[in-house]
C-alpha cells in the first residue's frame, strides 16, 4: 500500500532533526513487518520566529533572550544534546553563529518538491539542511550556502541561485504555513499519518511506528 507522512517542521528546529531521525527509524520498523509499504513523505514548512530578520540574527543572544539568560541556554542545548546522542545527531552548538531566517530553505525544499525530485533527493536535501545549521554552523538563509547544499545533492547551482535571488516560491510556502496554523499546529515536529493521524513532538521510534500502523486501518 501507499503511505503518505506529511511532516511539519522548521529547518533550525533541533527537534524536528530529531524527529526527521526517529521518523526514519520508525519507518525502518514498520517495513520489516509491513513490506509491501510504500512511504511518500510532504514537507510542510513551519516558521518558529516568523519576524525573524531576512538576515538572520545572532544565534547566542536570541537563545539567551528566549529563554531568559546563559545558564537556561547552556541547560536546554544540553538536554537537546542528550536526546540527539540517541537518535544519532551530534549537535554542534557552538559552531552556530546566525539564527537564520527559513523562508529561503523552506522554498528550497518547495521547489524540490513541485519540480518532482526523486524522493530520496528531497530527503538528502532536507537531511543536508539540518547537517548545514546544526552540525557544520552554516548560515541556511544565504543563498550562496543554500545552492551549495542544492548542488551536493544534485541540483544545478545557476538555476538554485537564481530562483533564490528571485520572490518565487515566496506566496506558495506562506500560504502552507498559513495552511498548517489553520489546523492549530502550534508546535513542530508534528506528523499527519495517511491524512487521518496525527502525531505531535520528536516521540520515540515505537511511538511513531505504532501511530503508522494504526493509521494503515
Amino acid at each position: 500500500m501507499n503511505f503518505t507522512i506529511d511532516i511539519v517542521s522548521d529547518l533550525v528546529c533541533p527537534w524536528c532533526f530529531i524527529g526527521k531521525r526517529r521518523l526514519a527509524e520508525a519507518v525502518a520498523l514498520v517495513e520489516a513487518s509491513h513490506p509491501d509499504t510504500r512511504f511518500q513523505f510532504n514537507w510542510l514548512p513551519y516558521f518558529l520566529n516568523p519576524d525573524t530578520a531576512p538576515e538572520g540574527e545572532p544565534y547566542r543572544a536570541f537563545l539567551e533572550a528566549k529563554f531568559g539568560g546563559k545558564a537556561q541556554a547552556d541547560r536546554l542545548q544540553s538536554e537537546v544534546a542528550a536526546a540527539g546522542r540517541d537518535a544519532g545527531v551530534d549537535f554542534n552548538f557552538a559552531d552556530i553563529v546566525t539564527r537564520p531566517n527559513t523562508l529561503r530553505a523552506h522554498r528550497l525544499v518547495y521547489r524540490a518538491q513541485s519540480i518532482g525530485h526523486r524522493p530520496a533527493t528531497i530527503e538528502a536535501l532536507v537531511d543536508r539542511l539540518f547537517v548545514a545549521h546544526f552540525q557544520l554552523g552554516e548560515d541556511i538563509g544565504d543563498v550562496a550556502t543554500l545552492a551549495g547544499i542544492a548542488t551536493a545533492c544534485g541540483d544545478i547551482k545557476r538555476d538554485v541561485a537564481e530562483y533564490l535571488q528571485s520572490k518565487a516560491g515566496e506566496q506558495p510556502v506562506r500560504s502552507l504555513a498559513d495552511k498548517v496554523g489553520a489546523l492549530g499546529v502550534t508546535g513542530v515536529p508534528f506528523f499527519i499519518m495517511q491524512r487521518r493521524l496525527t502525531v505531535s513532538g520528536a516521540q520515540s521510534r515505537e511511538v511513531l511506528a505504532a501511530a503508522i500502523v494504526e493509521a494503515m486501518h
